[in-house]
């Protein structure tokens, strides 16, 4: 069974002479084990479509499931709960607490999840994969944008979700972090068992794919 499912996905935003048509028929599968890339330019519908994926937007026709859980069935606080405990988000918009050190972004993870999230150790290995365990005492106004969005990538990945929705992870990295961040990806999906989903427009991410799609205008197809 997919892990995440994807099924005859239409998004349509506007109406009548505003119509717009994101996303077309999109089918699309994945399971525990796997790194899926979604390549696409600025404003293919890579993003509406991490989204759904996630249940934080709707489809306007079609099916999403999690975990053999079609979405549109569960109640809203249902899928608040499926998205809190099985999925972790890495979005363009960093969404760090301004006034919380990195460390203490991780702290407010375990109120609002106190269970099932790394341990000390597990989190201490992650940071220093990142580069960031000598910042952890800092704000993110004293971050870099490459420094914040490592902390994002830590903080999205320390609730250990079994599903990782990815959107531009490597966008302000240079090549050597975004070495880092395909390679930890990678050991997440192979090692601990995620699937991990990835929509950009980075090439460089190609070699630590299972799955590489395109995204064009709407509509996904699968590279050969």
């Amino acid at each position: 069974m997919p892990t995440l499912e994807l099924s005859h996905v239409n998004k349509v935003f506007g109406h009548q002479t505003s119509r717009v048509e994101v996303l077309k028929d999109v089918n699309f599968q994945t399971q525990a084990g796997e790194l899926s890339l979604i390549l696409g330019p600025s404003g293919s519908g890579k993003s509406t479509f991490l989204t759904i994926a996630g249940g934080i937007q709707t489809p306007t026709d079609g099916r999403v499931t999690v975990d053999g859980k079609t979405l549109a069935s569960l109640s809203a606080a249902d899928r608040d709960k499926l998205r809190l405990h099985q999925i972790g988000f890495i979005l363009q918009a960093h969404n760090l607490v301004p006034y919380l050190t990195v460390k203490d972004q991780f702290a407010l993870v375990d109120r609002v999840k106190p269970q099932g999230n790394l341990n000390a150790q597990q989190l201490t290995a992650l940071l220093q994969d990142l580069g960031i365990d000598q910042i952890v005492n800092q704000y993110p106004s004293e971050l870099s944008g490459g420094q914040s969005q490592r902390v994002a990538i830590a903080r999205a990945l320390y609730q250990d979700p079994a599903i990782i929705l990815a959107d531009e992870p490597t966008a302000a990295l240079d090549s050597q972090r975004v070495k880092v961040v395909g390679q930890l990806l990678k050991r997440l999906a192979q090692e601990r068992h995620k699937a991990v989903v990835v929509v950009t427009h980075d090439l460089r991410l190609r070699e630590f794919a299972d799955h590489t799609y395109q995204l064009m205008d709407g509509q996904l197809r699968l590279e050969a």
